[in-house]
């Protein structure tokens, strides 16, 4: 498919440029107006830029595949893991239910006396 893109590439610029070649500059500016001009120009410059894009690969093509052996793997490392500190766990802690109470003490000389006192379990 590229060779045949090249020829006819090759093909369309070699026919332009004896086209180009066969008719004397002066006489062509003799008888061609200058939007005509112009436009021979375009169609001229658009020949030769197909021809040149017609020779060139397509940029989506993808590369020729290339065979290299794989890198040799590192060896294998072997790490020693850092010692593992146990500590033991914290003694129960017994919690202390307390309360206060409340009593009435006869003092003799002053009356009753309220008290109070702390009891714990």
């Amino acid at each position: 498919m590229q060779i045949f893109r090249l020829a006819s590439g090759t093909a369309a610029a070699l026919a332009l440029v004896t086209s180009l070649a066969a008719v004397e500059p002066a006489a062509a500016r003799d008888r061609l107006s200058p939007g005509a001009a112009a436009a021979i120009g375009v169609l001229g410059g658009l020949a030769v830029g197909g021809a040149i894009a017609a020779s060139q690969s397509p940029a989506y093509a993808a590369p020729a595949p290339v065979y290299v052996a794989p890198p040799p793997s590192p060896p294998p490392v072997y790490v020693e893991s850092e010692p593992v500190y146990y500590a033991p766990p914290p003694r129960p802690v017994y919690v202390e239910r307390c309360y206060t109470e409340r009593y009435s003490e006869w003092v003799p000389g002053w009356g009753w006396e309220q008290r109070r006192r702390r009891i714990c379990r």
